[in-house]
C-alpha cells in the first residue's frame, strides 16, 4: 500500500503553523476586521476565517478594470451557514433573504451541501450579518475550515416518516463535532473573552489544537434515495429501516471529490462500506473516525490530506481495526440496502399526513430576474408558510410540511409567480448541478453556474432529435477540479481547465456509487456537442431496457469502468 499511496512525511504545511499560532482560531481576525484602510484582511487571518464559515473573495469580473485604475481588487466575503440536513424555518429564510439584500449581492446560493451561501458581503458588514443570523438561531461555525462541515441528511419528502428522525441524528452529529473554542462567539457576538488572548488554555477534546489535516464531510442517506451522494463523503451513514423503523446505519468511509489537474497522486474516490452500527452509536462512530483522521491524516501535503487518502494508504481493514479499538466494540456486518437514484422528486407529494412541494432552482441561485421573480416569490411564501424549508443536496428547495388547510395558499402563490417544479424542463436539466465558479470563486478556471444552463440549451436540441428529452441523465459542471458540484459522480461531468475549456467525463452511475472517467480533455463547446451527439444518438437506439446512460457508455466501450479513484486519471478510451 505504501508504494501506491506514498505518505509525504515532511515538515508540517504552512497551514499547520497558522493553526498552531492561532490561539484556537482567533488569530488577529478581530483586529483585521476593525482596520478601515483596506477591504481585505491578511492572508493568515483569511485562512483562519474559513473556520468561522467565511472566505475572502474578490469580484473577478472587475479585476482588470480595478487594476487599471490602480485600485485594490473588489474584495468581499462569502458567508456559509451551518444548517444540518438543510432544514430551516420560514423566519430563518426571511432573515437570509433580508440579509442578502442589505449586505450581500441580492441573491442566495443554495449549495450542494444543503445550506445557504451569501456572496458580496463587505468587510464592515460581516459582524452585523453574523449577529443578525444569530438572532434567528443561525450560525456559520465550522461551515468551512479543517473541521467537520455541514452534516447532510436525506431531504426527499416521500420519506418524511423517517426524515425527522434521521435529521435529528444529523443535528446531533453536527453539534457534537463542533469546535469547542469560544473564538467565534468572542469575535462576532461580542461575548466575554474566556481566556487571555495569548493563552492556549482552551483544549479541543476531539480536534486538538491543530484541528484536522483538512476539511471533513459527513452525509446521511436513506435508501432508495442517495440524494446526499453518500459515497462522496469522508464519512457516510446509510440508514437501515426495518418495519418502517430506523434501526441503525451502515458506515461508509473514504469518499471525496477533489483532485488537482496534472497531479495523478490526487483523485476523486467513492467511499467503502465497512459495517453497521445501531442508531444510538452513530455519534461515537463519527467522533472516533474523526480522531483517526486527526492522528493519521497527512499534515505535510494538503493535496493528499483528505480522509480518502488516509483510508487508501492504510487500507480498509486497518481502518476497521483502529476504529473498533477506539470504540471498544465491534461493528456489525453490513446490512442490505439498495439505491436507485441520487436526484430529487419534483412537484407536490404527500407524506406523513403533510404536503411537500419540491421546486427546481437552477444551480441553486435564488434571485429575481426579468420574467421570473423567484426570490420575491419565496419571500411571500415564507411569510405565510407554517411548515419548514428544506434545501436539497441537488441545490433545489422543498416547501415542506404544508397542511391541507395551507396548501391552497401556497399553491396560489406558486401559480401567481409561475414557479417551476422543473417538469416542463428536460430531465437532463432537472438532474443538473453547477458550482459558483466565476466571478467570486478564486479557484475557478472556467465558468460553471453562469454557463451550464446555456450549454444544456444546446444539448437539449440533440436530446429532442434523439427522443431523449424525458430520459433521466445526470449532468454536472465545476469550474475547477475541487469537486463542489460532485462532477466526478455525474453521468456527464465537466471540470473546468481554462476559460471556455473543460475536461469531459462519462460513465458514472445514476445512483451515485461509481465515478466517471475522462473521455475528452481540454475541449470547448463545439467539441463537447460534437462528442456528445453521436453517443446520445447511439444510446437512444441501442440501450437496453431501463439502462441508464452511464451504464450504456461503459457497455458500448466509450469509457472504461472506474473501479478505483486512481483510474479516474488514466488515458481515456477515446484517445487510445
Amino acid at each position: 500500500m505504501t508504494e501506491k499511496f506514498p505518505y509525504e512525511a515532511g515538515p508540517p504545511s504552512e497551514m499547520e503553523r497558522i493553526k498552531k499560532e492561532s490561539k484556537n482560531l482567533r488569530g488577529t481576525i478581530e483586529e483585521s476586521f476593525a482596520d478601515p484602510l483596506s477591504l481585505a484582511i491578511p492572508d493568515d487571518d483569511g485562512k483562519l476565517l474559513k473556520f468561522h464559515g467565511s472566505y475572502m473573495q474578490d469580484d473577478r469580473d472587475l479585476r482588470k478594470e480595478r487594476k487599471k485604475q490602480k485600485l485594490e481588487p473588489a474584495y468581499q466575503f462569502m458567508l456559509r451557514v451551518r444548517l444540518p440536513g438543510g432544514v430551516c424555518t420560514p423566519e430563518q429564510w426571511l432573515t437570509m433573504d433580508d440579509l442578502a439584500d442589505h449586505y450581500g449581492n441580492g441573491s442566495l446560493k443554495l449549495t450542494t451541501r444543503q445550506t445557504f451561501q451569501m456572496h458580496g458581503i463587505l468587510k464592515w458588514n460581516m459582524k452585523k450579518t453574523i449577529q443578525t443570523m444569530n438572532e434567528r438561531l443561525l450560525d456559520s461555525i465550522a461551515a468551512c475550515g479543517d473541521v467537520n462541515r455541514n452534516v447532510m441528511s436525506v431531504s426527499n419528502p416521500y420519506q418524511s416518516n423517517v426524515h425527522a428522525e434521521v435529521n435529528e441524528w444529523a443535528k446531533k452529529v453536527s453539534d457534537h463535532l463542533l469546535p469547542r473554542t469560544n473564538a467565534y462567539h468572542e469575535i462576532w457576538l461580542d461575548q466575554e473573552k474566556v481566556v487571555d488572548s495569548g493563552s492556549q488554555a482552551i483544549i479541543e477534546p476531539i480536534y486538538g489544537d491543530l484541528y484536522l489535516p483538512r476539511k471533513f464531510k459527513i452525509g446521511i442517506a436513506v435508501p432508495p434515495s442517495n440524494d446526499v451522494d453518500v459515497f462522496s463523503q469522508d464519512l457516510g451513514f446509510i440508514a437501515i429501516i426495518e418495519e418502517d423503523q430506523l434501526i441503525g446505519f451502515n458506515v461508509v468511509v473514504g469518499g471525496g471529490m477533489g483532485s488537482t489537474h496534472g497531479d495523478t497522486t490526487t483523485y476523486p474516490q467513492v467511499g467503502k462500506v465497512i459495517g453497521f452500527c445501531s442508531k444510538e452509536k452513530i455519534i461515537d462512530v463519527a467522533e472516533k473516525i474523526i480522531t483517526i483522521q486527526r492522528d493519521y491524516g497527512n499534515r505535510s501535503n494538503r493535496k493528499n490530506a483528505r480522509f480518502k487518502y488516509t483510508v487508501d494508504r492504510l487500507g480498509k481493514d486497518w481502518i476497521i481495526q483502529e476504529l473498533e479499538l477506539r470504540l471498544g466494540w465491534k461493528l456489525q456486518p453490513t446490512r442490505e440496502y439498495h439505491f436507485d437514484h441520487n436526484g430529487d422528486r419534483y412537484g407536490w407529494v404527500k407524506g406523513d399526513g403533510k404536503w411537500h412541494l419540491t421546486l427546481f432552482i437552477q444551480n441553486g441561485r435564488v434571485i429575481d430576474k426579468q420574467g421570473y421573480q423567484l426570490k420575491t416569490a419565496l419571500r411571500e411564501i415564507a411569510r405565510v408558510h407554517k411548515g419548514d424549508f428544506r434545501i436539497t443536496a441537488n441545490q433545489n428547495l422543498i416547501i415542506s410540511n404544508v397542511t391541507n388547510h395551507m396548501k391552497p395558499k401556497i399553491k396560489k402563490l406558486v401559480e401567481e409567480y409561475e414557479l417551476t417544479d422543473g417538469k416542463g424542463n428536460s430531465a437532463l436539466r432537472r438532474n443538473s448541478m453547477a458550482c459558483v465558479a466565476f466571478p467570486t470563486c478564486g479557484l475557478a478556471m472556467a465558468e460553471a453556474e453562469r454557463y451550464l444552463p446555456s450549454l444544456i440549451d444546446k444539448i437539449e436540441v440533440i436530446l429532442d432529435e434523439a427522443g431523449l428529452r424525458d430520459e433521466e441523465i445526470t449532468i454536472r459542471m465545476t469550474g475547477c477540479p475541487n469537486g463542489c458540484a460532485r462532477s466526478a459522480l455525474a453521468e456527464i461531468g465537466f471540470i473546468g481547465k481554462a476559460p471556455g475549456k473543460y475536461n469531459m467525463y462519462l460513465g458514472a452511475s445514476f445512483n451515485g456509487d461509481r465515478l466517471n472517467k475522462l473521455y475528452r480533455e481540454n475541449i470547448g463547446e463545439k467539441e463537447i456537442l460534437d462528442s456528445l451527439k453521436p453517443i446520445l444518438q447511439s444510446y437512444a437506439k441501442e440501450r437496453k431496457e431501463k439502462e441508464h446512460f452511464g451504464d450504456f457508455v461503459i457497455r458500448a466501450g466509450y469509457v472504461e469502468e472506474v473501479k478505483f479513484g486512481l483510474d479516474f486519471h488514466s488515458v481515456p478510451t477515446a484517445n487510445k
